[in-house]
């Protein structure tokens, strides 16, 4: 048997594997895109109706049917309406992305400045032991947690992370929880608590709700002891115990500062043009 790889490196077979990588890509981003949020449920409600349709068909339950496709046909508008703080947050990233000339010119500057805010506070509140719990949103939906705090919609400030941890303040119990655009979305929020036994017995409910919410989602969480000052940062289930100074900084750096892109690339500015063209008809 003659085996000809030219017959296999087709535009139709290289259209299929493409499609499949697209269809992945989309849904991935999809599925982290409503993780950690009530959308997760709807889905998998989504999923139960469909479910329920095919085996209603196969067992030739014709009212089942019936009742199926009629929600399914009315589907599309209640996707678009219980879904839609997902689909705004997707059009929001996706307009943010550099080849939109998004956040990618002034995202480097502003993201070392969100960690110096982070810094100042963080030093401030270790060496007076102000007990402190920040969570901040990364790929993965924090809306269930948001939801538990109260809301603030402000900027990082090291001052202002300062003043609502001080203690015996009506914001100081629980989380400060700052989104995916570094803006303080909620104060006094409740976070998951961890149960993992590794976790030392010295350590305090903070430090087990920081590795609770890691556990759930892909959040970075900083937690500041109020026993010894002590700075611990916990993502992905994992902790990190009495970080000095240049570790935490080093750490929050590679997770937050983009690196510096030094030019712009060819597809960006001729996207940039056609853009502004566009905009001044």
């Amino acid at each position: 048997m003659h085996f000809n790889i030219s017959n296999i490196l087709t535009w139709n077979n290289l259209s299929v594997v493409l499609d499949v990588l697209i269809i992945w890509y989309l849904v991935y981003h999809l599925i982290m895109l409503i993780r950690g949020t009530k959308a997760v449920q709807l889905a998998k409600g989504i999923v139960l109706i469909f479910l329920v349709r095919i085996v209603a068909g196969f067992l030739q339950l014709h009212a089942v049917t019936w009742i199926v496709d009629q929600i399914v046909s009315w589907s599309v508008v209640g996707i678009i309406v219980i879904f839609q703080p997902e689909i705004r947050r997707g059009l929001e990233r996706l307009g943010r992305m550099p080849l939109f000339g998004g956040r990618g010119n002034n995202a480097h500057d502003e993201s070392i400045k969100f960690v110096k805010e982070l810094d100042k506070a963080i030093q401030y509140m270790s060496k007076r032991r102000i007990g402190a719990l920040i969570t901040i949103q990364k790929e993965t939906g924090l809306e269930d947690y948001i939801e538990t705090g109260i809301k603030l919609d402000a900027d990082v400030t090291g001052e202002l992370l300062i003043n609502i941890f001080i203690p015996n303040t009506p914001l100081h119990d629980g989380a400060v929880i700052i989104d995916r655009n570094h803006r303080i979305a909620v104060a006094a929020a409740y976070l998951p608590l961890s149960d993992n036994k590794m976790i030392p017995k010295r350590l305090g409910t903070r430090h087990r709700a920081a590795v609770g919410i890691s556990e759930v989602t892909d959040a970075v969480t900083i937690v500041v002891s109020e026993e010894t000052g002590g700075v611990t940062i916990t993502r992905n289930g994992r902790f990190l115990l009495d970080m000095t100074r240049d570790e935490y900084m080093k750490y929050l750096t590679s997770e937050f500062v983009p690196k510096k892109e030094k030019n712009t690339k060819w597809y960006q500015k001729i996207f940039n043009k056609i853009w502004k063209w566009g905009a001044g008809r």
